[in-house]
């Protein structure tokens, strides 16, 4: 009988090579495989006196794969990452980048104007400024008495 000594390590690794990347890093759903995984880009979102600001790390996509709808009171972030190809000659290792299409939805809340939201797509950062609808104040009415 041979003794082996346990590593707590051992398992860990493991599981990387049964899985072949990170199975805890946010924003990823493995389907078991690498080529059928879908990804989920992360979103921050932050508030303003003026304005809700989504931001939403999209790295190597493209603007013209971007889209953004608004669509009763929920705005919608698709797109796709595509994969690059190699040249003939490259061997890949090890491919640990989410690519393909993605979606992501919020709820907007009521003081929205969604006519007004717009965005904009650099270094691999979406930000979507919403800005919030002016509310009107409630006046004070006198009613006489008569």
């Amino acid at each position: 009988m041979t003794l082996v000594s346990w590593s707590p390590f051992r398992e860990f690794e493991d599981i990387f090579s049964r899985y072949g990347r990170l199975p805890a890093r946010q924003g990823m759903n493995t389907g078991g495989s690498q080529e059928s995984a879908e990804w989920r880009p992360v979103a921050n979102i932050s508030e303003t006196e003026k304005e809700y600001l989504i931001k939403a790390e999209l790295p190597e996509v493209v603007k013209d794969d971007i889209e953004v709808t608004v669509n009763e009171g929920v705005i919608t972030i698709k797109g796709e990452r595509r994969l690059e190809a190699t040249e003939e000659n490259e061997k890949q290792h090890r491919i640990e980048s989410f690519y393909g299409s993605f979606s992501r939805s919020f709820s907007l809340p009521p003081d929205v104007a969604e006519n007004e939201i717009h965005a904009e797509s650099r270094d691999g950062i979406l930000k979507v400024h919403i800005p919030k609808a002016a509310i009107e104040q409630p006046k004070a009415i006198d009613i006489r008495v008569g």
